[in-house]
């Protein structure tokens, strides 16, 4: 298999348990419910074991602003979707521009490979 394609794949595994280990951290309570705490601290730590073995192919770089931007975007997503809070308009913008700047870097930037 395809070794740039492996590294994607962990990264975007690396991403999931990144967004869904933020949401147990929403529902921890500050860390005083145990199964959420437990579940977030187990998905942080596959979230950063997967984002380590992207590395093997993948720039630093570009491998954190992905991993960050789109846990950004994913993380905003489920507080809205979930947990009901509000977005507005100029978060909408941010999030946009957030999304424009991973795609840009990966298009268009020289920085995406080796």
């Amino acid at each position: 298999m395809n070794p740039v394609l492996v590294a994607y794949t962990f990264l975007g595994f690396a991403i999931l348990c990144e967004v869904a280990g933020s949401a147990l951290l929403q529902q921890s309570q500050q860390f005083t419910k145990l199964v959420p705490t437990v579940g977030m601290a187990l998905l942080y730590l596959t979230s950063f074991y997967l984002l380590s073995q992207s590395l093997r192919e993948l720039p630093l770089g570009v491998t954190y602003a992905i991993w960050a931007g789109l846990g950004i975007v994913l993380t905003a997503f489920v507080s809205v979707l979930v947990f009901k809070q509000p977005m507005d308009l100029w978060g909408g913008v941010g999030i946009a521009m957030i999304v424009g700047g991973v795609v840009i870097m990966n298009t268009l930037s020289k920085t995406a490979t080796h």
